[in-house]
């Protein structure tokens, strides 16, 4: 049955009316299956990608019945709570919360690291009806006895493939431990991987299960390419090429080649401000507010931003590394083409990565001939091994302009069996956001929380 607006779906006035003003009106289709079944108080299982209303999906339903239950919950208590893997996803779902809850009485706060706990633990104190947060920094403030899960009605996991890629899942399960045994949960991931599963038969009772999207990554609208460029020529090819780019994500492997890069490029009268792990939440936010706005154009960045951040109208990606994971890959082009629009993505492959490009072609399903650039000509291309070369398809791609890539990509895995433990996603070692220890900047032992490593270092304090 076809949904056509908000108020069929019986929602309250309040929130049909705060949808009018953020001109919201029509429910996209995991909203238009979720709601109803979250509306009855039943579990659900919710398989989305990125961008296609989750947030709406799980939040509605849950301030409604919160309006519906009425009361103010108790000091130090929540009524919901949300796990978000990032503090970037995390503001973001708070934003719209923000909107969604305009006029009422609910009031919600996030929780994150890299930023003082002190503000976080007197807000907590006060009681508030939804919690946002991120694991680390969520069981810091219960840690503190700044808050209880004991009054928690509604379990929200967002990005939960992402979540135990970057070694939450024990965070996850220690958090679910303290929590009421009589209450509403809520999954949503983008793939259903084994550990998913796993996941979601612990903490799920009889859930209704919303797939919106099969597990594919349609890639049909991005037009893809691979240009060979040793490592030490790539910012070089950037310099040159990107007067020619509106609005640009560039994916480095580690945080230290962010920085390096975003510096070289205003070095070169281009400005770009990168953003990674190590960067402050201040310094996180301000690149992103400005990439929003457009009043940045270029954004250099670790893995953190493959995932669970949009961005209106990016126009091109750009992978100056190519990832350690392949599903990276299908992420990091999956930040352009949105919303129905086109987009283009460029990779940059040094001879020595040819072995992670061939793992792209094996997820992705496709086969790229990487072109020559004047960094590496035809004749030196030519010269390389053929694995090198990776010249699997048939087609040819002449000249510098992108050439669209077909098919679909099996969507992204979640964490492989025998993973090495505390990788970090994005390169590095895992640690704490700078300065900050045990959720108190500057002072207090380092946490070991979690299976594996974050992106960033973001495993104890996204």
């Amino acid at each position: 049955m076809s949904i056509s607006d908000f108020k069929s779906l019986g929602l309250a006035d309040a929130l049909i009316s705060a949808l009018d003003r953020m001109e919201i009106t029509t429910p996209t289709p995991i909203q238009a299956q979720a709601i109803p079944a979250v509306l009855k108080d039943r579990d659900v299982l919710g398989i989305a990608q990125t961008g296609t209303g989750k947030t709406a999906a799980f939040s509605l339903p849950i301030i409604d019945a919160l309006l519906k239950a009425g009361g103010r919950p108790k000091p130090g208590s929540a009524k919901v709570l949300v796990l978000a893997p990032t503090r970037e996803l995390a503001a973001q779902i708070a934003e719209n919360v923000k909107g969604f809850t305009a006029g009422t009485p609910i009031r919600h706060m996030v929780v994150f690291g890299g930023v003082s706990v002190r503000p976080q633990i007197e807000t907590a104190r006060k009681g508030v009806d939804i919690v946002i947060a991120t694991p680390g920094r969520l069981l810091d403030l219960v840690d503190q006895k700044a808050l209880t899960l004991v009054d928690i009605r509604h379990l929200v996991l967002d990005e939960a493939d992402r979540m135990l890629d970057m070694g939450f899942v024990r965070d996850i399960m220690r958090i679910v431990k303290l929590l009421p045994t009589n209450r509403q949960s809520l999954l949503f991931s983008a793939t259903m991987p084994q550990n998913i599963a796993s996941l979601a038969a612990k903490i799920l009772k009889d859930p209704v299960r919303v797939e919106v999207t099969p597990e594919v990554v349609t890639v049909e609208k991005i037009d893809q390419s691979v240009f060979m460029v040793p490592q030490k020529a790539k910012k070089h090819w950037l310099i040159k090429m990107l007067p020619g780019f509106d609005k640009t994500v560039i994916f480095t492997r580690t945080k230290h080649g962010a920085n390096r890069l975003s510096e070289d490029l205003g070095k070169a009268g281009i400005e770009a401000l990168a953003i990674h792990g190590n960067k402050s939440q201040g310094a996180r936010q301000k690149a992103l507010s400005q990439f929003h706005a457009g009043e940045l154009r270029v954004l250099v960045a670790t893995d953190i931003v493959a995932r669970g951040i949009h961005v209106d109208d990016i126009t091109h990606v750009v992978n100056f590394d190519l990832p350690e994971e392949a599903e990276s890959y299908v992420h990091r082009i999956g930040r352009t083409a949105r919303a129905g629009k086109t987009g283009v993505a460029m990779t940059l492959c040094d001879p020595s990565e040819r072995s992670k490009l061939r793992q792209v072609e094996k997820l992705t399903g496709l086969s790229f001939k990487p072109e020559a650039t004047e960094f590496m000509d035809a004749a030196t291309l030519a010269a390389l091994p053929a694995e090198s070369r990776s010249e699997r398809s048939p087609r040819g791609r002449g000249g510098p302009a992108p050439k669209r890539g077909g098919g679909a990509a099996k969507a992204p895995r979640g964490a492989k069996p025998g993973e090495r433990r505390g990788q970090a996603a994005d390169g590095g070692k895992p640690k704490p956001a700078s300065g900050e220890r045990n959720g108190r900047p500057g002072g207090g032992r380092r946490r070991r929380r979690g299976g594996g490593g974050g992106a960033g270092g973001e495993r104890a304090y996204a």
